[in-house]
């Protein structure tokens, strides 16, 4: 370079440098005023506006109206359709914070710190294979292609895998990645076409029979072909067809009587590992649970209307189905009063999120509890950055995402089991706190309702009133 440019340069960079400083210390001292002059300008609009020009309306409006409603209402004069809201409804249902457990301390003592605790379960404890699980947490069924993406099944078998527990193929297909990953599996028998054949069914560990869930009851799904295409269509066997229909009533169960028969074939194919069947919660919860049980089921799982799904239309997930709580309780009653609790293994999930929620179910009688909304942001946890602002995380998990391939499945799978040995350790620390080793040693007995509907519910005594009195 010519030396005559070099002062030159040296010139423009010191000047561009000491403009740059100034800029910043005007800014710095106009920044205070600036900022308050703009303040007292929208303040005083604020204040002065009449209220039908004044755009506090629609804080007003929003007091009157949910937000969500407001942005739900919006999308539908959008489209004109059915919209579908993923994770289930936001509808403050009545939960398990109205019971608290009673701790051991003097009248009961604590077990000792070092004693080891039991956490394992056991479903289908009369089958002819029992399935036998390291502790009462489940993932819940994410189908593969109608909900969640490959790298997504994949990570929860492993995660499952790692913490000795279950993973559930859900209403998609068995994707073979899933049973090589997964230690245990349960093979959702759906109303669709597909994982009918029985050298798929042989894989089972178990297998639920699909009969509804609590976020879309017992509707039909109608899922577009552009939101399956790839690998899901193929495993499926419906590529071409222009939606993919999950039809609402059984093809295999078109009346109750056939309900048996199915359950005979399935334990025959399988050479009986236990079967079982997947219900939403309803008015008449103890028929649809009579039926089970008389045509021999080994589990029964139950949706409650807390559930999650990848998406349904809001008037499904907000107004059909009991709360988990008094799906629960009804349940648990209901199989006592049959003679059958022992034989016959109960599934509880539907809004699950903390050890303690799910601690209390399993003293109120569920034997295992199966969880899905919170395993997908446990599994996603700090991944989330790839995706927010600009798109919501669930864009890394769904298996149309537009970002599904920068979710890292083994960092998910470390997540997930990383969660799963949470939740263990802090049902081990309750345990102890309650003065037991076991699992099976929690029971209703150890907890106490702060309200009197909670305590209608669940038949727990209300916390003012001493055991032993009416």
């Amino acid at each position: 370079m010519n030396g005559k440019w070099l002062p030159f340069l040296i010139g423009s960079f010191v000047g561009t440098i000491l403009a740059s400083l100034c800029i910043g210390v005007v800014m710095f001292f106009l920044f205070r005023p600036a900022t308050q002059w703009l303040l007292s300008r929208f303040m005083k609009r604020l204040m002065d506006d009449r209220y039908p020009e004044n755009v506090f309306e629609m804080i007003s409006a929003m007091k009157k109206i949910n937000p969500q409603i407001v942005l739900e209402n919006s999308l539908r004069a959008a489209s004109g359709q059915v919209i579908e809201r993923p994770f289930g409804s936001s509808r403050k249902f009545l939960t398990f914070d109205g019971l608290i457990f009673s701790p051991a301390q003097l009248a009961v003592f604590p077990a000792p710190e070092d004693a080891e605790v039991d956490l394992s379960i056991t479903i289908g404890p009369m089958a002819k294979k029992p399935l036998t699980l390291d502790m009462p947490i489940m993932s819940g069924a994410m189908g593969y292609g109608i909900g969640v993406s490959e790298k997504v099944k994949i990570a929860i078998a492993k995660g499952t895998a790692a913490a000795g527990t279950v993973t559930n193929t859900g209403e998609g297909p068995l994707l073979p990645e899933e049973r090589q990953y997964a230690k245990h599996l349960i093979i959702q028998y759906s109303s669709g076409k597909w994982a009918k054949e029985p050298e798929t069914l042989r894989q089972a560990d178990a297998i639920e029979i699909h009969f509804g869930q609590g976020a879309s009851a017992g509707a039909a799904s109608f899922i577009p072909a552009e939101y399956i295409k790839g690998r899901a269509s193929q495993i499926m066997g419906v590529e071409g067809q222009e939606f993919v229909v999950i039809p609402s009533i059984h093809p295999d169960v078109q009346r109750a009587e056939d309900l048996p028969k199915l359950v005979d074939k399935l334990r025959t194919i399988t050479d009986g590992v236990p079967i079982g069947v997947k219900i939403c919660a309803s008015a008449v919860l103890e028929a649809d649970m009579e039926i089970a049980i008389q045509a021999g089921v080994d589990f029964i799982s139950i949706d409650g209307g807390q559930a999650g799904t990848k998406g349904s239309p809001p008037i499904l997930e907000d107004d059909f189905g009991l709360p988990t709580i008094y799906a629960l309780s009804r349940a648990v009653r209901y199989l006592k009063e049959r003679g059958v609790k022992d034989r016959i293994t109960l599934l509880s999930g539907g809004g699950y999120a903390t050890p303690g929620e799910c601690l209390k179910a399993l003293a109120l009688g569920a034997d295992g509890i199966f969880m899905g909304t919170a395993i997908v942001w446990a599994m996603t946890h700090d991944q989330v950055t790839k995706a927010i602002p600009w798109e919501p995380p669930t864009q890394l998990t769904w298996y149309p995402g537009s970002m599904k391939d920068q979710f890292d499945p083994e960092l998910a799978a470390t997540y997930l089991a990383n969660f799963f040995f949470s939740f263990a350790e802090e049902f081990e620390i309750a345990i102890l706190a309650l003065g037991k080793t076991s699992l099976k040693e929690v029971t209703i007995d150890d907890l106490i309702a702060l309200d009197e509907i909670t305590s209608k519910v669940t038949h727990v005594p209300l916390a003012f009133q001493p055991k032993g009195t009416d």
